[in-house]
């Protein structure tokens, strides 16, 4: 063990411990916004500042952690964070979801399935629903208080409306536990059935917001939605270009001529399928059409 010039895991005991109680609030209360005193951190604001001192209030020497960035474990920022963890925790680090204890992740959920035990922490720009349909801070609190979300369905209904389905792609507004509205940072619709009665832990937060909040297992996460026009994620198009498989998320690659290639996004998962390894369970059994 390294003989640290600093706290053990960057943050000092007291954020540390700020956090954690936060954290608890959090649980306890799911899908409920918690301020918090969101640190200064060696990376800039908007980088992943929330998920990352949620992570360094809860790694230990004895864990195993993964990082990933939109699926991909080898991009700048996910390598980055991955090693700073690593250097101030004396954790483990992997790439198999299956192997992680804790995970941190950015505009993706992983492919497998996460199991209890295990905890997944999201990086969120914007935290608050509410921010699109009324911008003052002090009145979106007193509407998620009430429990008023009005403006959200009538939002939605209007772009139903003109446009006959839902212009929301990632960040499409979720009611959890059939009481707070919450924003599921950006995730793609395709990942937001994964967070539904999940069996692990689901930590999100917001440092430039400072905010932070959790979705505990087996917990009801329903995104909004009409009885006649019901949710619906995006569609699979394309096949991957490495596996032929499209029963997973696959990412759009632009070529140099304009046309567009195909590849899974879960970059561990990926790795698993061209190594010929056997995957975990995924989180949605969608029917591969290969």
């Amino acid at each position: 063990m390294p003989r640290w010039r600093y706290s053990y895991a960057f943050l000092d005991p007291w954020a540390k411990r700020e956090i954690r109680r936060k954290l608890l609030k959090a649980v306890a209360i799911p899908g409920h916004q918690v301020p918090f005193a969101s640190r200064e951190m060696p990376v800039a604001r908007g980088w992943g500042t929330g998920g990352l001192q949620i992570t360094l209030a809860l790694v230990g020497p004895t864990d195993r952690v993964k990082v990933m960035d939109q699926g991909a474990d080898d991009s700048v920022n996910a390598a980055n964070l991955r090693r700073f963890i690593q250097a101030v925790s004396g954790a483990g680090t992997t790439t198999d979801t299956l192997e992680a204890t804790l995970l941190q992740s950015r505009h993706r959920v992983p492919e497998e399935r996460l199991e209890e035990g295990q905890i997944l922490v999201l990086q969120v720009p914007i935290p608050e629903p509410l921010r699109y349909v009324e911008p003052s801070d002090a009145r979106a609190r007193e509407l998620h208080a009430l429990g008023d979300y009005s403006t959200l369905w009538v939002d939605l209904f209007e772009e139903h409306a003109t446009r006959g389905r839902s212009r929301k792609g990632a960040a499409y507004p979720v009611l959890v536990h059939g009481r707070y509205v919450m924003d599921p940072s950006p995730l793609p619709r395709f990942d937001l059935p994964k967070l539904h009665m999940a069996r692990h832990l689901t930590l999100l937060g917001a440092g430039r917001e400072k905010r932070l909040y959790a979705v505990p297992p087996y917990t009801r996460v329903e995104p909004l939605a009409f009885r006649d026009r019901p949710f619906a994620p995006e569609p699979i198009l394309g096949r991957c270009r490495r596996t032929g498989r499209n029963h997973v998320f696959l990412n759009a690659l632009p070529q140099e001529d304009g046309s567009l290639v195909h590849e899974i996004s879960d970059q561990g998962y990926l790795e698993k399928l061209l190594r010929g390894e056997e995957a975990g369970p995924l989180f949605l059994e969608v029917k591969d059409d290969a």
